[in-house]
């Protein structure tokens, strides 16, 4: 029988391979983290009683560049992906660095207006630019990490029964967009330029996702850049909880796409992917709270669902559930 390669196993087997070599070869290295794997990012609590937030992501062309990206919005995207996560932790993010690698026949240019597009996105999340290493490779390569503080983080693991189920913020935007790009789909011009823009230009929820963690009304969250449906399959599985959806948080961009195509608007909304917005858990009492703090930074949390006993992810007309799939982006398995 050939050996299993990478592609067969997949990113997340091959990452819990590499927790249990981790855990055999140097055990106790879960424990010195305060968010130990799985979760969004990794902690470690200061001498004050604060936690200092690390998080780091690697952007690739090939994979992380749809057609017609520019390089400037490719620096910024690689700041927002680290970004992401660590504002569902509520860490307010404090610097940025990364590691490039860098084709030989990549012109200078180009390597500069990515960097613009990086100090761009640290200007509007407020870090500091660190610097890094750079270094040749066969693709342009962006390993990023982002360093944040928090005085309370939140973990994917603490959703409890008769919890609220929320997001930042509707989807399928993105998803809609790749129809376009990669399927060669039409929308009217007005509606290409609103999708297309959910991908070329991607926000990190940093300052909700800090004054919510502040609130401590949240339970609960990840960031769901991987897909909804994968999202929250991942939060119900690290809380050991059931969540049941009254509905899916469908963009009123993507309905009107999905209506234009006769394509299932709930599915671009659960199976995209490529959205930062965070999937949270509220205490009922707390909600109140919760969407007060949402208001003061202009925005308003969408109640979803809620948590029950159980397992898995399900989605409720009031009379019928049927399961959600727990499908999303995984780097190594492409479709």
């Amino acid at each position: 029988m050939a050996r299993p390669r990478a592609g067969d196993i997949g990113e997340r087997g091959l990452i819990e391979m590499i927790w249990d070599l981790v855990d055999r070869e140097l055990p106790g290295s879960k424990s010195g983290s305060a968010l130990p794997h799985p979760d969004d990012a990794s902690a470690v609590t200061l001498p004050d009683g604060r936690y200092l937030v690390l998080k780091t992501d690697m952007f690739v062309r090939r994979t992380d560049a749809p057609r017609g990206m520019r390089h400037s919005q490719m620096g910024r995207k690689s700041v927002v992906m680290c970004a992401s996560d660590l504002a569902a932790k509520g860490a307010k993010p404090h610097a940025f660095m990364h590691s490039m690698g860098i084709p030989p026949g990549y012109r200078p240019g180009r390597v500069m207006e990515l960097i613009r597009g990086v100090l761009s996105a640290c200007k509007d999340y407020g870090m500091s630019f660190l610097g890094g290493d750079l270094g040749e490779s066969k693709d342009l390569i962006v390993a990023g990490v982002a360093v944040g503080f928090a005085d309370r983080i939140v973990r994917r693991s603490g959703a409890l029964p008769g919890d609220l189920l929320a997001v930042t913020g509707p989807f399928g935007d993105t998803a809609s967009a790749f129809e376009i790009l990669l399927k060669g789909r039409s929308a009217p011009a007005p509606l290409r330029r609103r999708l297309l823009r959910s991908v070329y230009h991607p926000r990190a929820r940093v300052d909700l996702g800090v004054a919510l963690a502040g609130t401590g009304a949240v339970t609960s969250s990840m960031d769901s850049s991987d897909g909804l449906a994968f999202t929250l399959h991942e939060l119900a599985r690290s809380s050991g909880v059931r969540l049941l959806l009254s509905k899916v948080p469908v963009s009123s961009a993507a309905e009107e796409f999905a209506s234009i195509h006769q394509i299932p608007a709930e599915d671009l909304a659960l199976y995209g992917g490529e959205e930062y917005e965070i999937v949270l858990t509220i205490k009922p009492e707390a909600l109140d709270m919760a969407q007060l703090a949402a208001a003061r930074c202009g925005s308003r949390l969408l109640l979803i669902g809620r948590v029950e006993e159980g397992r898995g992810v399900a989605l409720s007309d009031g009379s019928v559930e049927r399961p959600i799939e727990a499908k999303g982006w995984e780097h190594l398995r492409h479709p």
